[in-house]
């Protein structure tokens, strides 16, 4: 392994920043509530109107929205909820009868409400609006609320389009910590939420990070990241050009190649910064290049699949021969694009599968939101009398084993309530009795 470019900054040197901020406004809207979240929203946003996106607000923005715009937010959330619909359907309840008298099963139980966040400062991310809400609803979550900060005079027409396209039942003009807070919280008339989801800069990421415990969360996110693994069939100027398209999310994005060839490798090397020279925000890929990319060469295709996994990126494309043994030998991504065809803006924006993945090597223990962190696997037993005599005798047996004597009474005293004729020798169940 050789490295042909090196980062020149640790991913991670920034990562804490902001802890300190956030636990602070937390702390402060968790006692203030609303009037700490509308001094926030005054001071960061400039924004003195309603929080609660009204029905009239909501239409006037839509109706701004072009057709072509509408028509392709359309397309893309068709291609989302089917793949969330074959997600959800791959999880089933069931019921089995693993003994006789002894019935065990799974019910499928969505959350009773869900906050979706949709970033809006550099971007207007309308299509994160519909991975988070679409798959939310798709779930059966019964009330979702979703929020983005709000830019002017409004969040972005767009992005309220989505959401309401995605089916969110309460629409916040609202975003950063105190945006998340105000769904944790259920501030504004908003139920609190169970689950909060959905991308953001480090501030909404850390806020999302402590208050994990009290709700649920999609994934631990920090910075966009993107990977190719390449041989010598790749396109080196097709490599550089999406390495570039991701490192224009921030300038803390990293961007990553991994590859067997050297040619591609010191050709990439050359390009990326000539396309990003091109780019309408070219300082932002310069900076996120320079800082936070890296090139890899590796020896082999074993040494590149080895290599990927110990960075375990977000987005991972493949861009070599034998498509097939590379998905088959890689195991952590948040998701992977297969064949010079498949882009990561592909994933980002319509394909179907979710754009909300998994960042800092956390991808080496989750995948990225999908219909099931909506949903709650609940199992359940009932155990008949017959099937007491066993059961009870080896939960009895097994808690005076660890030592649980209150645990083992509980079966005991069943076992003697049901099999009264059976010389059991608890005498404190016989006086019980009496009593």
């Amino acid at each position: 392994m050789e490295h042909i470019k090196r980062a020149a900054r640790d991913p991670e040197a920034d990562h804490h920043e902001a802890a300190e901020t956030v636990e602070r406004m937390l702390r402060d809207i968790r006692m203030r509530r609303e009037e700490a979240v509308a001094e926030y929203a005054t001071k960061l946003d400039g924004w003195t109107g309603d929080f609660v996106l009204s029905d009239a607000r909501k239409r006037g923005l839509i109706d701004s929205v072009p057709e072509q715009v509408k028509d392709d937010l359309r397309f893309a959330y068709d291609q989302v909820r089917r793949f969330a619909e074959a997600q959800r359907d791959s999880l089933r309840a069931f019921e089995i009868e693993t003994e006789p008298g002894v019935r065990l099963g799974q019910s499928i139980v969505p959350v009773d409400c869900a906050g979706c966040y949709v970033p809006g400062g550099r971007y207007a991310h309308a299509a994160s609006a519909i991975m988070s809400v679409t798959t939310a609803k798709v779930a059966g979550v019964p009330f979702v609320v979703a929020c983005s900060p709000p830019r002017g005079g409004s969040i972005n027409p767009a992005v309220a389009f989505a959401m309401d396209l995605a089916g969110a039942d309460m629409i916040l003009e609202m975003g950063g910590v105190h945006a998340i807070a105000t769904m944790a919280y259920g501030l504004f008339g908003c139920r609190e939420a169970d689950m909060l989801v959905g991308p953001g800069n480090a501030y909404v990421a850390e806020a999302k990070r402590l208050l994990f415990g009290r709700v649920g969360i999609d994934v631990f996110a920090g910075p966009t990241e993107s990977a190719i693994i390449a041989d010598d069939t790749a396109d080196p100027m097709t490599v550089a050009v999406d390495l570039a398209s991701q490192a224009e999310h921030g300038t803390n994005s990293p961007v990553w190649l991994f590859t067997t060839s050297r040619r591609v490798a010191e050709a990439v090397d050359r390009l990326v910064p000539q396309v990003a020279d091109d780019m309408p925000n070219a300082e932002v890929v310069h900076t996120a290049w320079r800082d936070h990319g890296e090139i890899i060469l590796c020896a082999d295709p074993e040494e590149a699949a080895e290599v990927s996994d110990r960075y375990a990126c977000e987005h991972l494309q493949v861009i070599a021969e034998d498509l097939g043994w590379w998905k088959g030998r890689l195991r952590n991504y948040g998701s992977l694009f297969l064949g010079e065809g498949s882009t990561v803006t592909h994933g980002d924006k319509c394909s179907g599968t979710n754009h909300i993945l998994p960042t800092r090597r956390a991808a080496r223990y989750t995948g990225g939101l999908n219909v099931h962190k909506f949903l709650k696997v609940l199992t359940y037993q009932q155990i008949d009398e017959q099937a007491n005599r066993t059961f009870s005798a080896v939960a009895s047996r097994i808690s005076r084993v660890e030592g649980m004597e209150g645990h083992a009474r509980a079966c005991d005293w069943r076992l003697r309530k049901y099999f009264p004729g059976t010389n059991w020798s608890f005498d404190v169940y016989d006086q019980a009795r009496h009593d």
